[in-house]
């Protein structure tokens, strides 16, 4: 049973910042790719950031310059780090790894739960 569990969420006013966190726990074998996306309400769910095991990292256009994303292989762990943060990042988060759990089992997505992130004063 593969997990991933986000932390970090919450309110904040505009131009504060937030880190979220999402760990990976459970039968693993290899991390690929991991990801964050957000889902607003009545909106549908959009990829915000990237980052593939090599550390490549790609960025949503209306984020860049403003987010950063990071891992750290020996936690099965992935950051978000959100800066500047604007009324309309108000979202649910979701943490997304693309992984396998035994050397031989195909690559599979998995998802966690979602935190909430609001931006409001």
């Amino acid at each position: 049973q593969v997990q991933l569990v986000e932390s970090g969420g919450g309110l904040v006013q505009p131009g504060g910042s937030l880190r979220l966190s999402c760990a990976a726990s459970g039968n693993i074998f290899s991390i690929y790719a991991m990801r964050w996306y957000r889902q607003a309400p009545g909106k549908q769910r959009d990829l915000v950031a990237s980052i593939t095991s090599g550390t490549y990292t790609n960025y949503a256009d209306s984020v860049k310059g403003r987010f950063a994303i990071s891992r750290d292989n020996a936690k099965n762990t992935v950051y978000l780090q959100m800066n500047s943060l604007k009324p309309e990042d108000t979202a649910v988060y979701y943490c997304n790894a693309d992984l396998t759990e035994e050397s031989w089992s195909p690559r599979r997505d998995y998802w966690g739960q979602g935190t909430q992130v609001t931006v409001s004063v």
